[in-house]
């Protein structure tokens, strides 16, 4: 790809000249969907839907939402071409027990990769630059796959390497000296963990920074979190968040400003709702919902993430000026009412990421007899002592006003359930209500 093609020019264009593109491209999304997708046909009949009144980004409410369920259940009407022209499937969890299967076409490949490679420019890699990839690109996940995809197209180097096993991470390191990681950032705590007990100077390492998936490194304000500040402690490395989902076939990257992912306006719509479906004021957060553009399989139209979020609209330092989204605050299904207070698991993760003596931990969502959430974590410590339990307990109180339930758990046991092999993430939240 050339320079031009790797900073898109209408990223930071007027405002204006956005909102054209994105409608021209509206316009033929739903007339391709119109044409293709069974499951829209039958909704927009359904609801008396005239797509031709759809004609600006205001119009978009007087479309339904397209939620997680209508996927499940519904999987094979959203596909838009035959199974033959489908050159890649992928799939992501659905919310009635089984995965939702994606399918990629030729053409859809070669948008993602532009997506991946214009969200790693983003935030900094070049071509030539050497990264190593600390995660799957098989098993279905199409964030590997397309990571790859992105890295390749831009002409970067890519050492596939996977997820786990700190040895062969820092061997690779030493042996290839990759410029950037693309990671989970708490593995990124093991690998450092296991370079101070075995004598690596990591810190004297080709490592420049790391593009963190999958777990928050930011708070609102944009300052790191617990998690992005033990890190680099440690180790003065450039952390870059970067949030997508299989849904969205599109990234939201940081640039070097990291002040929230930068959006794509040629690839997505992004819309931030209320609980009404209806666009939320400036400033407040609702819930991210995305439609796809020049998506040919599997296109979506107001797909709701189910993330909650906030968008920042003023002009970044970068030159850019498209939307930027902030810190995913948390998910709408995993919104928890304890005894009064709304909490999220990103703000649990916080405090627990406070303690240096937590080896890991597991936080646990259960509804208890008479149907109200109750709260159990799971840790599993360095020095069990009642007097540390306590303090666990009092710091949550003092930060969420809440005194959730505490069970220490053996590291060789928990350890086991938290990086369970079959996971593409640490699984650090379970949720059995």
């Amino acid at each position: 790809m050339t320079n031009l093609e790797l900073y898109p020019t209408i990223e930071k264009s007027e405002i204006q000249e956005i909102k054209i593109l994105q409608e021209q491209k509206l316009l033929e999304t739903l007339s391709y969907i119109r044409q293709h997708s069974p499951f829209y046909k039958q909704l927009f009949e359904a609801v008396n839907i005239r797509i031709d009144d759809i004609q600006t980004l205001e119009d978009l409410v007087q479309l339904p939402v397209t939620t997680k369920d209508d996927l499940q259940k519904h999987n094979q009407d959203f596909f838009c071409i035959p199974s033959h022209d489908i050159v890649d499937y992928s799939t992501t969890s659905g919310t009635l027990g089984d995965p939702v299967t994606f399918g990629l076409s030729d053409q859809d490949l070669e948008r993602l990769a532009y997506n991946e490679a214009i969200s790693f420019a983003c935030a900094g890699i070049r071509k030539g630059d050497v990264v190593q990839m600390i995660t799957t690109i098989d098993k279905r996940f199409m964030a590997g796959l397309a990571y790859f995809l992105g890295l390749r197209k831009m002409g970067a180097s890519v050492i596939r390497m996977g997820p786990g096993i700190p040895e062969l991470q820092w061997d690779s390191i030493f042996r290839y000296q990759p410029k950037y990681l693309i990671t989970v950032p708490s593995f990124l705590l093991k690998m450092i963990d296991y370079a101070e007990k075995n004598g690596i100077d990591y810190k004297n390492s080709s490592i420049y920074g790391a593009v963190c998936i999958g777990e928050g490194i930011k708070d609102q304000d944009f300052t790191d979190n617990i998690l992005s500040q033990k890190i680099k402690e440690k180790w003065d490395i450039q952390l870059f968040s970067t949030y997508a989902s299989t849904e969205m076939s599109t990234a939201f990257t940081e640039c070097e400003y990291q002040k929230g992912g930068h959006h794509h306006p040629e690839l997505i719509i992004a819309e931030i709702l209320d609980n009404d479906n209806n666009p939320v004021q400036e400033g407040e957060s609702g819930e991210l919902t995305i439609t796809t553009l020049g998506v040919q399989a599997m296109p979506l139209l107001r797909f709701k993430t189910g993330d909650i979020v906030k968008s920042h609209t003023e002009p970044c330092a970068c030159g850019r000026t498209t939307m930027r989204l902030g810190p995913v605050i948390g998910r709408k299904q995993h919104m928890i009412k304890y005894k009064g207070t709304t909490l999220y698991p990103p703000a649990m993760n916080d405090i627990l990421n406070d303690f240096q003596g937590i080896l890991c931990y597991q936080i646990v969502i259960i509804s208890n007899e008479i149907g109200l959430d109750e709260i159990i974590i799971k840790v599993s410590l360095e020095n069990s002592e009642e007097q540390f339990v306590t303090a666990i307990r009092d710091h949550f109180r003092a930060k969420l006003r809440v005194s959730p339930k505490i069970e220490t758990v053996d590291f060789e046991v928990l350890s086991k359930i938290v990086f369970n092999p079959k996971s593409r993430k640490p699984i650090t939240f379970v949720d059995l209500r």
